[in-house]
C-alpha cells in the first residue's frame, strides 16, 4: 500500500501517551503560516529554490550541530511545507539506517535527553528540535527580509511556520522505506498534491 500522508501522520497530531523525548525515528511535516507558498517552485517535478528556501535547508541541516544526539535522513522542502526524517539513535535506529546503502551516517551511542520538568516542551524531544528549528529559520529569513527591505518579496508578515506540525513515528524498516519514497516523489507529485493551492482554485 502506498504511503498516504493523510491517513497515516495527520488524522491526530499526537500520540496522546507517547513520549517524544524518547529514541526513535519521526517523520515530521512543517506548513508554512497559512499555508502560503513563500518558498521555490517546482518546474518539471524538481523543486526550484529560492533565498528563503536555502535558509531552511540550512538550518534543518544544522540541527544535528545543536542537538548532538540526533541525525538527519530524507528530507524536501515544498512551496509550503517541508517533510523530513529525525532520527534519535537506538539500537533500533542504528540498524535501520545501516540498511541504507545510501547513508554513511554514524549514529551516536547517546539517546535523546529526558527532562525532569512536568510541563513544558522537554529539552532534546522532538519538539524542543522543531521549536528551534522554527525559531532560528524564521528569524534568519526575516532578517534577511529587514537587510533588503527595498525589495519586495511578496511577504506581507513576519511569519513563516504554522503554529504546529505533524509527525508519523516511524516503527519499523518498511515503513521507513515507504517514507522515503513518499519524500522523494513528492515534487514529482505536486501537481496533483493537495497542499498545491492550485488544485483549489474553481
Amino acid at each position: 500500500m502506498k504511503f498516504d500522508a493523510q491517513k497515516h501522520h495527520r488524522r491526530s497530531i499526537r500520540l496522546p501517551e507517547y513520549d517524544y523525548a524518547k529514541i526513535g525515528a519521526y517523520f515530521v511535516t512543517i506548513c508554512t503560516y497559512q499555508r502560503e507558498c513563500l518558498f521555490g517552485e517546482i518546474v518539471d517535478g524538481l523543486m526550484c529554490l529560492n533565498n528563503r528556501d536555502l535558509i531552511v535547508q540550512m538550518c534543518w541541516h544544522k540541527l544535528p550541530c545543536h542537538f548532538i544526539n540526533v541525525q538527519l535522513d530524507s528530507f524536501v522542502i515544498m512551496p509550503n511545507h517541508l517533510h523530513g526524517i529525525i532520527i534519535g539513535d537506538d539500537c533500533r535506529g542504528k540498524a535501520l539506517v545501516q540498511t541504507n546503502q545510501n547513508s554513511n551516517s554514524e549514529i551516536s551511542t547517546q539517546v535523546l535527553r529526558p527532562s525532569s520538568q512536568s510541563q513544558g516542551t522537554k529539552p532534546g524531544s522532538l519538539g524542543a528540535i522543531i521549536q528551534n528549528f522554527k525559531s532560528v529559520s524564521t528569524r534568519k529569513i526575516n532578517q534577511v527580509r529587514a537587510r533588503y527591505s527595498h525589495l519586495a518579496d511578496g511577504i506581507q508578515h513576519p511569519y513563516i511556520w504554522q503554529r504546529n506540525y505533524y509527525e508519523h513515528v516511524i516503527r519499523n524498516e518498511e515503513s521507513w522505506d515507504r517514507i522515503r519514497q513518499y519524500i522523494v516523489e513528492k515534487p514529482i507529485l505536486w501537481a496533483e498534491d493537495k497542499d498545491n493551492p492550485g488544485n483549489h482554485i474553481k
